[in-house]
């Protein structure tokens, strides 16, 4: 018979892999339990402060005993009362009353539930955003420093998959840190408008709050504003049900996923050029690639970003669902599910960030093969070049215009029905038709000047779009923590 092992409980039960695998302490802390409920204990700190300074009796002693016992949590006894109560607001009054006993009289004096929920929520949501964004914007720090170095370096650019016209390896990192920039001024602007719920009461009226100031509504406007600059926000909604608008919630996730969707199409990019060879994510020198195929260098570092992405952006459809149906002031049904979504969102974005910013500063370029690629194609790139070269020389422009596409078309069925190298230039150089241009015929090919402006569009954007907004994060701007796996 086989021997039975004791197994570790933890391993017994379901953990998110966005926290045991992938997002960072940061964000992982941002979300705990401990940070949750101790800034309940701070937000009835303030709110008994606020109520003290505005006349109601409260006493010095009562209030320093609450700070006391902010991170003073018995977790086992919260979880007990709240079995008793079925109610997890009033469960951590009576544990937070039980640590602080000459305070528990006045503890969530006039407040309703959401004073607590909702206002620690939207502290979190504003401090998971100041942590992804530091992070997104050191990735688009690492991204343009690619993108100026290889301004230069001429590519075959693509359209439809199809090989179309020549650009740069940096300007097609552009491409990519353009809509990261986006991303980055789309978490501002929810930053920046974030708004606090403030002391509303039940339903959003402040009647309790109207009763205990006895018809003092200056004093209600008083507290309002006090617990919202103490809170660390500059602002809170006038309206409200017995809820923060779950709009809130909607505009924050869709500001995620979009930027998911960016960074699904910015890996996909990279592992369709890992599959031409041109350029390849970091590969370690232990990593290995397949179990059965040692020669493979998979690119799992983006596919993970992928993988994540398309999670992050399927989260959105959640908020909106929940906004559209807060039936009046507010329902409960969107309880359980924000508890999931808003953290998986910010645990997911958090996860790809870490990720991306490790491809990034090790992304590795093959000019070489980038060169014979572009080569294979550039003669027919050319054609328009070698029709003017002519011209210029005294030819007819529907007369070389018809040589070359013969020509054009005859290399072209070489390469597909033979696998042969394109041999258009040897072809045109064999034709005495083009005898007057052979000397400039290396000109008319020279990859450098197919590109067009793509040299100088990579340094205007990096200078002129990316490099005022990084300015703000100049002192946050991280490296990479190496990839646990």
């Amino acid at each position: 018979m086989a021997t039975t092992v004791p197994v570790d409980p933890n391993y017994l039960i379901y953990r998110t892999p966005l926290a045991s695998r992938y997002a960072s302490a940061a964000m992982k802390e941002n979300f705990s339990d401990f940070k949750k409920f101790s800034t309940w204990r701070k937000l009835w700190v303030i709110l008994a402060k606020a109520e003290k300074a505005l006349g109601l009796d409260i006493s010095d002693e009562q209030i320093q005993e609450m700070e006391q016992n902010v991170g003073n949590i018995d977790f086992e006894r919260a979880a007990k009362e709240e079995k008793k109560f079925r109610h997890d607001v009033m469960a951590h009054v009576h544990t937070f009353g039980a640590a602080s006993p000459k305070a528990a009289p006045i503890i969530h004096l006039g407040a309703t539930s959401c004073y607590v929920g909702d206002n620690t929520d939207l502290i979190v949501l504003r401090d998971g955003l100041e942590i992804l964004k530091p992070k997104l914007a050191s990735c688009l720090d690492e991204l343009c420093k690619f993108a100026v170095e290889h301004k230069s370096l001429p590519c075959l650019s693509y359209t439809h998959l199809q090989s179309a016209q020549v650009s740069t390896v940096g300007k097609r990192a552009c491409l990519w840190a353009q809509e990261l920039l986006m991303d980055l001024q789309a978490l501002e602007r929810v930053s920046a408008e974030l708004r606090f719920r403030g002391v509303k009461g039940t339903t959003g009226t402040q009647a309790s709050f109207l009763a205990l100031f006895e018809g003092d509504a200056a004093k209600v406007e008083q507290l309002d504003n006090m617990v919202t600059d103490m809170a660390g926000f500059k602002r809170h909604f006038i309206i409200c049900g017995q809820t923060y608008p779950r709009k809130v919630d909607t505009d924050i996730v869709s500001v995620l996923a979009s930027f998911g969707a960016s960074v699904h199409k910015v890996c996909t990019d990279i592992r369709l050029l890992a599959s031409f060879q041109e350029m390849e994510e970091p590969f370690e020198a232990d990593q290995i690639g397949s179990s059965a195929m040692p020669y493979k260098r998979n690119p799992m570092r983006c596919e993970r970003v992928c993988s994540l992405a398309r999670l992050l952006m399927a989260l959105v459809q959640n908020p909106l669902a929940t906004a559209s149906v807060q039936w009046m002031e507010r329902t409960l049904d969107d309880s359980a599910n924000r508890r999931v979504v808003l953290a998986e969102a910010f645990l997911a974005a958090d996860a790809i960030l870490q990720t991306l910013q490790n491809v990034f500063e090790g992304l590795v370029v093959y000019p070489k093969v980038i060169a014979r690629r572009l080569s294979e194609h550039l003669p027919f790139m050319a054609s328009e070049n070698i029709i003017m070269a002519m011209v210029r020389a005294g030819g007819n422009r529907q007369e070389c215009h018809e040589k070359i596409r013969s020509l054009s078309l005859q290399s072209a069925a070489l390469m597909k029905q033979e696998g042969l190298p394109c041999d258009l230039l040897d072809r045109v150089r064999s034709d005495p038709y083009f005898q007057p241009i052979l000397d400039k015929l290396d000109a008319c090919v020279d990859a450098n000047t197919f590109s067009g402006m793509s040299v100088q569009q990579v340094e205007r954007f990096v200078s002129e779009e990316v490099k005022p907004v990084l300015a703000k994060y100049e002192d946050r701007l991280t490296k990479a923590a190496k990839l646990d796996i």
